[in-house]
């Protein structure tokens, strides 16, 4: 069983979730790069031939000041509709990571083609110099928006496969997929380097060393583009790729989301230069800026970096686009205002729902000099090449609509193929594997028969989130993979997700792991693999005698030694998207047990020896892993493991910025209480309590288990429940649209004003109370925008839950937590 040591401390701060430890300002030298210490690249010489240059400059000579400042706005599907493309000349748009044709997130494939035309003929439309717009997606593991596409591994795993060949052809098999759908540009390849693992987004990274992404950016480039050739657009079926975060996105403090880089210039030339200048080299038309810092300086502002650098040394002809709002991060601006990102390099602003006062204010600052017009025209040029390399000048589009491209059997093939060669051998004693195929095998766990669970953020939805398997058709499970092996070499597969078995199995295969996440919900304080189940299912199988084989999904190295030292055999598979079949290829051998495939995987990022989270990369002072970079075994290459430590290192308990209440019991460190006109009553985790004059009672209830939820009952006298802590800051989340989210049930209806709160702001629920159906569970997710709007400090939120009634009700509640909006959010009227 895990043990934590008292000696080692978190040090956190007032209940905050990071800890943040930046050396002494004197030894932080100034955000200011010297393009004399940067190597060289180049985009290719046909990214600036004759013709389109000057097919370029008699466009540019035709279009107004109105048009020229619309190309540096992109605006997001949700926030804009293509009747607005008849009076905004806006250059671009996106689908963002919950965004989707009517906010519907599994809405059809041909929902998307049609999305993708009707903003087309509206832009078309509009009176004045027509210019196409340039329609981008977060393609990430393939077109992972779109119900029914081909879902491959995220790119921790691709890390792992050390195959760059491999890469260009998921390249390939991506745009494809997402060119039949109309969209023109995906936000990608991902050249982070992360550094730290608690990074919400270390699986969008290769690997710790910046030599894997440097073998595959120009692969996946030229994977997604194809060549970049004077005069000629791209070939049908290829889009325009997007090197991102630009700079030093997984290098940030504590592994902290948007957080900064504080560093020498020499180390963010050698390691988060990663591979940028083989991307560039093979002709990416476009770059991302990161949301990070370095040294304090936002990278969305830093002119020393976006210009001096991207467009000196390393010779960039593209355009440079923000993230999300990002531009908004910056000192004196605003998500509406500024004009400080377009001067020091920005050349499209990403304004998702700001996109109108940003696109007004900008051009108010363009005829005040404010922005020199030299610089519009300068980023005009850039994008409008970037379209029309891309081909949008084109109105012909056959592959566009042609969806028996989207999930075809040689992409599916592909996929599973890349999911056997990213699987990592930690663990194989006693020669469990490979598993004989005609033998009785029992596959347990939940995630085993999830193919949400195996595919991660970033599918479907932003956080991942929601998502069954009917929402993958074609797909194969883990559970289904094994269970086509092992039943067609002779044997028998059982699906029991608690591990209880009927018949004794010759060997278990137990799968279990991380759920979905994305940014900001996958930040954590500490590598302790938590859920208790697994551990549970391995110990109970050890005790009977089987031999257990562990396939661990994750989007980062955890610390796993308890379940390690319960395994027979451990796998790491990370997120393997949706061709589980290839796990199976790998685990189960024929009738007679040889292997049908073997295992080739190797570590892109160093495995833990204890759960702290602290940095642990090869070459750094101290390096000492469970599992070094480049470990894997194989059938060929075995290697006894032995028992490890199952000290963690950790204290016992985590605390969470983003869940309050969950599974019945309150997260630290937060605290539960009751509250009336005579004080407070702490609850913590009591089953029956009430406030110190009656205002307000509570009992358990059962919701999604026994117990999980609290039923308020209140009397009407100015009662109120809350759960405070902290303080933390909740501004990030904010800006990505992140809700406060629990589930409620009415079980007595409430008779007049209830109030929502988070923060020093409140909401009115009633009409939403007073709607809902008597002992119905429901969900209700409230922006968290929508309680900054009506007066909360984000930056030092204390109470992130608050529910009162002025009256008498009755009100069930369970899973108190920060939610993706996923097009299902409410913003009520603030209450009085």
């Amino acid at each position: 069983m895990r043990s934590a040591v008292s000696v080692l401390v978190l040090a956190l701060a007032a209940g905050a979730a990071w800890a943040q430890t930046p050396p002494e300002p004197a030894v932080v030298e100034a955000a200011r790069a010297d393009p004399a210490n940067w190597p060289r690249a180049a985009s290719p010489e046909g990214f600036t031939d004759v013709a389109t240059e000057a097919f370029i400059s008699d466009l540019m000579a035709r279009m107004t000041v109105e048009e020229k400042v619309g190309q540096l706005i992109q605006a997001d599907i949700a926030a804009i509709q293509p009747e607005d493309l008849l009076t905004w000349p806006i250059g671009s748009i996106l689908a963002g990571g919950n965004s989707s044709p009517g906010g519907d997130e599994r809405a059809p494939a041909q929902a998307w083609v049609d999305l993708a035309r009707a903003f087309r003929k509206a832009n078309a439309a509009r009176p004045g110099t027509p210019v196409p717009l340039i329609y981008g997606i977060d393609a990430v593991h393939g077109h992972n928006n779109v119900v029914g596409a081909t879902i491959f591994p995220h790119n921790i795993g691709l890390g792992a496969a050390r195959d760059p060949d491999l890469i260009r052809r998921i390249g390939e098999a991506t745009a494809l997929e997402v060119a039949v759908t109309g969209a023109d540009w995906t936000f990608g390849p991902t050249l982070a380097v992360p550094r730290d693992d608690r990074w919400g987004r270390t699986y969008e990274g290769f690997g710790e060393d910046p030599e894997i992404a440097q073998s595959y950016a120009g692969p996946l480039t030229l994977g997604l583009q194809g060549e970049i050739e004077a005069g000629r657009p791209l070939q049908p079926g290829r889009i325009a790729g997007s090197a991102k975060h630009f700079l030093a996105d997984g290098g940030t403090i504590d592994g902290r989301d948007q957080g900064d880089f504080v560093g020498s210039e020499r180390e963010l030339i050698d390691v988060h230069l990663s591979g940028y200048p083989q991307a560039i080299d093979a002709g990416v038309l476009s770059v991302m800026a990161s949301f990070s810092s370095w040294n304090g300086v936002k990278h969305s502002g830093n002119h020393s970096i976006l210009t001096d650098v991207l467009r000196g040394p390393l010779g960039f002809e593209g355009f440079v686009v923000s993230d999300w709002n990002a531009h908004g991060q910056l000192p004196g601006c605003s998500n509406e205002s500024c004009p400080e990102a377009v001067n020091a390099g920005i050349d499209m602003l990403m304004a998702p729902d700001s996109w109108k006062p940003l696109y007004e204010n900008t051009l108010a600052q363009v005829r005040a000099g404010e922005i020199p017009m030299a610089r519009v025209d300068e980023a005009v040029r850039r994008i409008l090449r970037a379209k029309v390399k891309a081909g949008l000048f084109a109105e012909e589009r056959p592959l566009e609509g042609r969806l028996e491209h989207l999930g075809a059997s040689e992409h599916r093939s592909l996929a599973r193929e890349a999911v056997r060669k990213s699987l990592v051998l930690l663990k194989n004693e006693n020669g469990v594997l490979p598993i004989r195929g005609s033998t009785r095998v029992l596959v347990a766990g939940t995630a085993a028969d999830d193919i949400g669970q195996a595919s991660g953020g970033w599918t479907l939805t932003w956080q991942g989130t929601g998502n069954t398997n009917d929402h993958f058709p074609n797909a194969d499970s883990i559970w289904a993979g094994v269970e086509e092996a092992v039943t067609g070499a002779g044997g028998e597969a059982v699906l029991s997700p608690d591990g209880v078995w009927q018949e004794r199995p010759d060997v278990a295969v137990v799968v279990f792991g991380e759920t979905p996440y994305a940014e900001f919900q996958g930040d954590i304080d500490t590598l302790d693999f938590l859920p208790e189940e697994p551990l549970a299912i391995l110990h109970r199988l050890q005790a009977d005698g089987i031999p257990t084989v562990s396939v661990f999904l994750s989007g980062r190295p955890m610390w796993v030694n308890p379940e390690l030292n319960a395994s027979d055999a451990f796998v790491a598979a990370w997120l393997p998207g949706t061709e589980g079949a290839g796990v199976a290829d790998v685990l189960i051998g024929d009738a007679e047990g040889r292997p049908r495939h073997d295992f080739s995987g190797v570590l892109g990022f160093s495995w833990p020896r204890d759960a702290t989270g602290r940095p642990l990369n090869r070459g750094e002072p101290g390096y000492d892993p469970q599992f070094a970079y480049g470990y894997g075994l194989s059938y060929a290459r075995p290697a006894p493991v032995g028992r490890l430590s199952e000290e963690s290192g950790v204290a016992a308990s985590a605390s969470s910025v983003d869940m309050y209440f969950v599974d019945g019991r309150v997260t630290p460190p937060w605290s539960l209480a009751l509250e009336d006109s005579g004080g407070q009553t702490r609850v913590g985790n009591e089953k029956l309590v009430a406030s110190p004059r009656g205002g307000v009672r509570m009992t358990v209830v059962d919701d999604l288990a026994q117990e999980s939820g609290r039923r308020f009952v209140f009397a009407g006298d100015g009662g109120q429940a809350l759960i405070w802590g902290g303080p933390v800051d909740l501004t990030r989340q904010a800006n990505g649209e992140m809700a406060l989210s629990f589930r409620y049930r009415i079980d007595a209806r409430p008779e007049g004003r209830v109030s929502l709160g988070l923060g020093q702001a409140a909401v009115d629920v009633g009409d939403i109370f007073g709607a809902a159906p008597i002992g119905e569970w429901r969900t209700i997710k409230v922006r968290l925008s929508c309680f900054r709007d009506a007066g909360a400090d984000l930056e030092a939120v204390e109470r992130p839950f608050l529910l009162a009634s002025e009256r008498a009700a009755t009100v069930s509640v369970s899973e108190v937590r920060l939610a993706s909006n996923e097009a299902d959010t409410v913003c009520p009227a603030a209450a009085p």
